[in-house]
């Protein structure tokens, strides 16, 4: 599983949608890119393929980052994965 993490400009939360297949996000990555670098800023509709019913929708002038990470099969650290992950403790 891959998530395709998004940050908003003025906020330190991410918004984040899933894809089963590396070309998925992978195509998914592109088309958020495309979108920050158009003008006039468009819409994006995302939505998840783990949880079919979560749908986020962005104008991509607002968008300052979008990364994929992969989700790893074992335990998890306690820590996001990401270049904005912080450590809380």
């Amino acid at each position: 599983m891959y998530t395709v993490e998004v940050t908003l400009r003025g906020t330190p939360l991410t918004l984040s949608v899933q894809r089963k297949e590396l070309s998925d996000a992978e195509t998914l990555y592109r088309s958020i890119v495309d979108s920050i670098q158009a003008t006039p800023p468009k819409l994006i509709e995302l939505t998840c393929e783990k949880e079919s019913d979560k749908k986020i929708g962005v104008f991509g002038g607002e968008i300052s980052a979008v990364q994929i990470s992969e989700k790893s099969g074992g335990a998890t650290s306690g820590r996001s994965a990401g270049f904005g992950a912080m450590l809380t403790q």
